[in-house]
């Protein structure tokens, strides 16, 4: 498979660590956000959202949208499987990815800090204060569900990697790059280390990809 993505991208930190759990060998290429290289025509004619990443497996257009990337390596690599077999349980995992993925991280991402810094002439201290607020909501939720809801054990949804620790993990690697404080969320971090412990998510670490800052 062939990836479009950037050492920073939390969508594409998510992908990565998938495919390394499922074992399916992939080639990733970096667009530099910083340039702008996602606005250039080549990459626009790949995804007209000019957004990381795009994964190419051989079948047709690319895919996008990071949970869509994931049902489907989930749906056609089932041999590892990184969702429950019990509904119930699928939908509480999905449900905890969802908060980081749908609720929490398009809120920070580089084109709507961009907007609102030149639309409403904020100074980045206010972009950035607007930012860890978002990263804060999003922790605070996560921390109140896992810590009080049945379902959690050593990782989100029981003892097995979900779609839901993907999520945690590519939100909680941020709080370093963005200077959230940790401390208010000991079962986020738990369930975090537990999971920058495995290979699979070590090799998909963001600072461990080309162009990440020493």
């Amino acid at each position: 498979m062939k990836m479009y993505g950037n050492w920073r991208s939390a969508a594409a930190f998510r992908v990565r660590i998938a495919l390394n759990l499922k074992g399916i060998p992939y080639e990733e290429t970096f667009i530099d956000l910083d340039a702008g290289e996602q606005h250039a025509p080549d990459f626009r004619r790949i995804n007209p959202q000019g957004a990381v990443p795009a994964l190419f497996d051989g079948e047709g257009p690319p895919l996008t949208q990071s949970l869509a990337i994931l049902d489907y390596l989930e749906e056609t690599h089932p041999a590892v499987p990184l969702l429950p077999e019990e509904p119930r349980a699928r939908a509480r995992a999905r449900s905890l990815a969802q908060v980081v993925a749908c609720d929490t991280h398009p809120l920070y991402v580089p084109r709507v800090r961009n907007y609102l810094m030149q639309a409403y002439d904020l100074p980045k201290e206010r972009m950035m204060g607007f930012v860890r607020h978002a990263f804060e909501t999003g922790l605070t939720v996560l921390e109140t569900r896992l810590s009080t809801e049945d379902g959690t054990g050593r990782y989100c949804q029981g003892d097995r990697v979900s779609h839901a620790d993907l999520c945690l993990v590519s939100l909680w690697v941020g709080t370093g790059i963005f200077g959230v404080a940790q401390e208010p969320y000991p079962t986020v971090r738990r369930i975090a280390e537990a999971c920058l412990a495995e290979d699979a998510f070590a090799k998909a670490h963001p600072l461990r990809q080309p162009g990440a800052p020493a």
